[in-house]
């Protein structure tokens, strides 16, 4: 489930997982690979929204601090904000918690998003501020190709 809303406690953009048995490592606690993939993958979503381009990839991610660790059957929760608009890139903050242990398990203090062209090379995207009205990508195709 990924929702887009108003800030609550400076997250602009939440997504919740339950954690399931192929989502463990051998010690029978959340893989760090799968929780790493699920943030960079809720990180594009709300890049591609905030960009207006399906053609967002991430560039940068900062050090991953992991602070506690989820069990089969715990809710996650991943938090995204965004902090800052590059000329052709989108930074943001990421903090994942336990929602039945209420623990933090990570933060990832700055991913960077650039829009790319469909040269693929860095494309100016015209943004200069955050906004929360932004959830759905203006024209074009839902594939990222332009239209024929």
């Amino acid at each position: 489930m990924t929702a887009a809303a108003e800030p609550v406690d400076g997250v602009s953009f939440r997504s919740r997982r339950w954690v399931r048995p192929e989502d463990l490592n051998a010690h029978g606690t959340l893989f760090g690979g799968s929780l790493l993939r699920w943030i960079d993958e809720e990180a594009a979503i709300y890049a591609i929204l905030q960009l207006g381009n399906p053609r967002a990839v991430t560039k940068y991610m900062s050090e991953i601090d992991f602070v506690s660790s989820a069990a089969q059957g715990d809710l996650i929760e991943l938090g995204i904000r965004a902090t800052a608009f590059g000329r052709t890139s989108l930074s943001m903050r990421a903090e994942v918690r336990n929602m039945v242990s209420r623990r933090q398990i990570l933060a990832i203090e700055r991913i960077v998003f650039v829009s790319l062209g469909v040269d693929g090379l860095p494309q100016p995207h015209g943004h200069t501020e955050i906004t929360y009205k932004r959830d759905r990508l203006s024209g074009g195709s839902s594939s990222g190709r332009d239209p024929q």
